[in-house]
């Protein structure tokens, strides 16, 4: 490599955004109330207002984005019996990356009693992005866990479509000390013509997935009764004493409206930012 490009490089290198936000949630009482709390580098948790029982958190990446190179690192633990929900301020939308692959690293651990929703809204990733995330959940055998993630694949209603780059999803779920779950989805290459498969997503843009812990086929059932009411292709089923859906629609907007129909059944409160 020439030395002018060598230099190009280490600026890049230099300028990628750094994140990590690790907090702690107990219950006392009744009310779910935060402990100690790190953030560090672009990423910002804010706890927008106080609530009854539960605690909900807004993640805001100041940032303004992810590109290639940049890391982000999310570790969060709820004590027993605490009820916490997060989600983002806005879609976090991932940029063209002409080295390194962004990562994104989420670190979940919920004790005995306690409930967490992770929320977030969609993810967005532009032509020629790459981006590698991980998902690291520690669940005791007595706590429940909402996990909804949507991934889009360019912008269709601006006429936008990612063609070539990397997605790599690594999920690791852990039920009282045992892995009762692992998956790893690798999208890379030219991914525009792999999501033109039938068998694949059969066009569709956005994909989405949720995992619901406890779950079993009363809640399976319950999804699948409004089936019929659905815009894009959703599949739900239930083992290891979890459930999970799999959403794939032709664009965000429609995959959204159906993760929320899904969500109704099981009787999870949506964050406002949802709504808005």
């Amino acid at each position: 490599m020439r030395s002018d490009a060598l230099a190009a490089s280490s600026v890049f290198e230099a300028n990628r955004a750094r994140g990590a936000v690790r907090f702690d949630v107990h219950a006392r009482d009744g009310v779910t109330r935060r402990g100690a709390l790190h953030e560090s580098g672009s990423l910002r948790v804010r706890f927008p207002s106080p609530e009854d029982e539960g605690l909900s958190g807004v993640f805001v990446n100041t940032a303004g984005g992810v590109a290639g190179g940049d890391r982000f690192d999310i570790e969060i633990s709820a004590a027993a019996a605490a009820r916490l929900t997060l989600t983002t301020a806005a879609a976090e939308k991932v940029y063209r990356a002409p080295g390194v692959a962004a990562q994104l690293n989420i670190s979940l651990k919920v004790g005995p009693g306690a409930h967490l929703g992770w929320l977030p809204q969609e993810t967005i990733l532009f032509d020629r992005a790459r981006v590698r995330r991980r998902f690291d959940i520690e669940l005791d055998e007595a706590a429940s866990l909402l996990l909804c993630e949507i991934v889009v694949f360019g912008r269709t209603a601006m006429g936008e479509r990612m063609e070539q780059g990397e997605f790599v999803d690594r999920w690791r779920l852990s039920r009282g000390g045992r892995l009762v779950f692992a998956e790893t989805v690798r999208l890379d290459g030219n991914i525009g013509a792999k999501l033109a498969r039938s068998a694949v997503a059969k066009a569709g843009s956005a994909i989405g997935t949720a995992l619901i812990v406890p779950g079993d086929e009363a809640l399976v059932e319950r999804i699948r009764a409004v089936s019929d009411s659905l815009a894009g292709e959703v599949g739900i089923s239930a083992w290891n004493g979890f459930a999970m859906a799999r959403f794939c629609a032709q664009d965000a907007a429609r995959l959204r409206s159906d993760m929320m129909t899904v969500l109704a059944r099981t009787g999870a409160a949506l964050p406002r930012l949802w709504l808005n």
